[in-house]
């Protein structure tokens, strides 16, 4: 798929399914447009198997130098069959064209390597301005942690659908500020959420679709959170 059209695809999908999120529980304030209503949230409650708790299989190795697992593939390869894959630019920058605005390229990289642009963050709520000199104050999350969809189940994929899973721009990848990435690590919903209250629709919709569609399980926990969050949204 041309990088254009992905980048039209992928801002068509935030409108409708990169729902929004929030932090601590409370009545979302004014959740932003796009966000999944009460109802919506329900219906995809009732479509997620739930387990206990996190099993922990053990093998999850990310890191992909000698000797290492790798077991989701090389970060932000464009050699997979996610959306996007095989266009010529890496995830990460697929992501950034398509979610940030007054976007600039990196001349002779055919509108490919971002370094600059404004995102206006959707679990922070802050408008963030962004350098490529400074490149890790905007940071690419996995809605659906890596290692906790590897717990949960990935770990009997093959190889190509985790690499897929890791880079699948249309539903688990969300551009957000460095900070709140690193805060959130590996964290589901029953251990964090979005800063911003506004944002718990939009985060509780992403984490569910990217459930449903990859057939991963909540964990009571999570679950529990997720109905608590789906009650507060309009």
């Amino acid at each position: 798929m041309p990088a254009p059209l992905l980048r039209l695809l992928v801002t068509l999908t935030a409108a409708c399914t990169v729902l929004t999120g929030c932090a601590v529980f409370g009545p979302p304030d004014a959740p932003a447009p796009g966000s999944p209503t009460r109802v919506e949230l329900e219906q995809l409650l009732d479509r997620v198997r739930v387990v206990p708790e996190r099993p922990h299989p053990g093998g999850y190795e990310r890191g992909c130098k000698d000797g290492q697992g790798c077991v989701f593939g090389e970060s932000w390869t464009d050699a997979s069959d996610a959306p996007g894959g095989r266009d010529g630019c890496d995830t990460r920058n697929n992501v950034l064209a398509a979610q940030l605005t007054a976007v600039r390229f990196r001349p002779g990289t055919r509108d490919c390597v971002v370094i600059a642009g404004a995102l206006d963050d959707p679990y922070t709520g802050t408008h963030i301005t962004f350098d490529k000199a400074d490149a890790r104050a905007v940071q690419i999350d996995h809605v659906f942690p890596l290692a906790a969809a590897w717990d949960l189940g990935a770990v009997g994929w093959p190889q190509p659908l985790r690499v897929r899973f890791a880079n699948d721009v249309t539903v688990n990848l969300v551009a957000t500020a460095g900070a709140t990435n690193q805060a959130k690590s590996d964290g589901t919903p029953g251990e964090w959420l979005p800063p911003a209250t506004s944002s718990h629709c939009f985060y509780a919709g992403k984490y569910l679709t990217v459930a449903t569609d990859y057939d991963l399980p909540l964990t009571a926990a999570d679950s529990a959170a997720l109905h608590r969050i789906a009650e507060r949204c309009p």
